[in-house]
């Protein structure tokens, strides 16, 4: 089968491709700077999306392809719905021509953060800024356009080793030359290891049960037990990590105080279990992370 991959050169395009083409997929990965086995396309140019898309005839597209800096977004709202929520219309478009399969990407950021309880696919969106606004109006432009799609909402992504830009990958730069950090305590998520994440999407698109999942890692935490996890698997003991309040940290974008997941479908039909949080993260610091910082 071959499958088109939108921001291939990205966070979880770097995961998946790769899991796609161990499981014998033709992978076409795309992305808006072309590298070494990535194709040119910016997903922004509809006319080049159908023509590309036209030209290869895939029988499954993956757009993982977004800005995901949520405080650029705000501040470049244009550019923001531009790229989130235009670009996957232009996607769309062209695999509704083509009758293809799409999977769009989401995100756990676009409920409003009030409740308690992790959220399942069945609770209602309301998001706060400006990046999740442009993310979940891809999601209605998805089920408005496509018959046969998956949208998939993650958490708090992390993967990719050097090209890890996230919360993850900034926490372990931070400790190549600092022994003391303060992180927030009162905003709670669920990490995602792409890797986990992609090994899920496979299985997923095999079940022909088109519709909306949430995928992350069992478990939920706050940016501070994480990076405490984080000090923790890579044995530093001499690194002191202070719980502090959002309040210290004014960001242009509002963040919602929980993105919490539940795959509840997921579970519930029996087609992939993810596992805990930690479990993954230990395994990517260890794999992936250890290595880059100075003994």
């Amino acid at each position: 089968m071959r499958v088109l991959v939108t921001g291939g050169a990205g966070m979880l395009g770097s995961s998946l491709c790769p899991a796609l083409m161990k499981r014998g997929y033709e992978v076409i990965a795309t992305d808006k700077i072309p590298e070494e086995k990535i194709e040119c396309l910016d997903v922004t140019e509809g006319e080049k999306v159908n023509a590309m898309i036209q030209e290869f005839s895939p029988q499954i597209v993956f757009h993982l392809a977004a800005e995901t800096d949520v405080d650029k977004c705000e501040k470049e709202v244009e550019h923001a719905f531009l790229t989130n929520a235009l670009g996957t219309e232009n996607i769309a478009l062209a695999c509704q021509r083509q009758n293809i399969i799409m999977v769009y990407i989401s995100t756990g950021g676009v409920f409003d953060g009030e409740k308690e309880e992790p959220y399942t696919e069945f609770d209602q969106p309301n998001p706060r800024n400006v990046y999740s606004k442009a993310k979940w109006e891809g999601e209605k432009i998805v089920q408005n356009l496509m018959k046969r799609y998956y949208i998939v909402r993650a958490g708090w992504m992390f993967g990719g080793g050097h090209i890890d830009k996230k919360f993850v990958g900034k926490i372990i730069s931070l400790l190549s030359d600092k022994n003391e950090l303060n992180v927030v305590n009162d905003k709670f998520g669920s990490p995602t290891f792409t890797e986990d994440l992609s090994l899920a999407l496979l299985e997923l698109v095999q079940t022909g049960r088109y519709g909306l999942y949430h995928i992350a890692n069992q478990g939920r935490c706050s940016r501070f037990e994480m990076a405490r996890e984080i000090v923790q698997y890579l044995g530093r003991k001499d690194v002191k990590i202070n719980p502090i309040s959002s309040d210290a940290f004014p960001l242009p974008a509002y963040r919602i105080k929980s993105e919490t997941l539940e795959n509840f479908k997921l579970n519930v039909l029996n087609i992939f279990t993810m596992r805990r949080w930690e479990e993954a993260l230990q395994e990517y610091v260890a794999r992936h992370m250890k290595q880059t910082l100075k003994k």
